[in-house]
């Protein structure tokens, strides 16, 4: 299956070098580009896409704000969003995961890296490790977002969910968490589906804002 890519960055060289980058892969095809957020909406209009590379830094409209209006008109079965950083943006970033991204990448990393990823978010997975995505909220999560809030979607979770969701909010590997519930990985791997699916969340990473969001994991604890 062909991968439908996006790529979203003010600057041209950018766009050009990720262009080359991906159009030398047979499993992956760059369907259109856009030079900001709002070109970017307007793009994915009118465009079948699976992947979004979404840089943050923009003019007219940033990466985030896209993400979010993006993620909130397209909630299902539209194209996820891989938004790209550099080390002194990462309030930006954990903004864009709030927003409905995938995952983030910072721009210098090697194009195998970049290949990678955009498979595994196209798979509907996270790109960032459950480790750097609890580092990254115990950092921020207290000063973006409004206090925490009992979520109501949580009811739904049966005891053994609550425990998957709590163990992968808190920076767990499903192979982790398995030995720690004492159950196959696959199981652990099952059980992860179906909380996304109560919770109605697109991935690993919007599971582990909403423990953060709702209380039930709280920076640093």
């Amino acid at each position: 299956m062909t991968v439908r890519v996006v790529i979203v960055d003010d600057q041209a060289l950018v766009r050009a070098g990720f262009r080359m980058v991906l159009d030398s892969q047979p499993d992956l095809e760059v369907v259109g580009e856009a030079i900001d957020g709002a070109d970017a909406l307007r793009v994915l209009a009118r465009t079948e896409a699976d992947v979004v590379v979404m840089d943050i830094r923009m003019p007219t409209m940033d990466g985030v704000e896209a993400t979010r209006r993006l993620c909130a008109e397209r909630p299902a079965g539209g194209p996820r969003v891989l938004v790209l950083t550099t080390f002194d943006t990462e309030a930006d970033a954990f903004a864009a995961l709030q927003a409905g991204a995938s995952g983030f990448l910072l721009k210098n990393v090697p194009p195998e890296e970049l290949l990678a990823a955009i498979r595994v978010v196209a798979q509907g997975d996270s790109v960032v490790a459950p480790s750097i995505t609890r580092r990254l909220l115990d950092r921020f999560a207290g000063q973006l977002g409004a206090a925490p809030s009992a979520d109501p979607r949580l009811a739904q979770l049966t005891e053994r969910e609550r425990e998957v969701l709590l163990l992968v909010a808190q920076g767990l590997s499903n192979a982790e968490i398995a030995a720690r519930v004492h159950v196959a990985e696959a199981t652990v791997k099952t059980h992860v589906g179906r909380i996304l699916a109560k919770l109605q969340l697109r991935d690993r990473v919007q599971a582990v804002v909403l423990a953060y969001e709702s209380g039930l994991v709280t920076p640093g604890g």
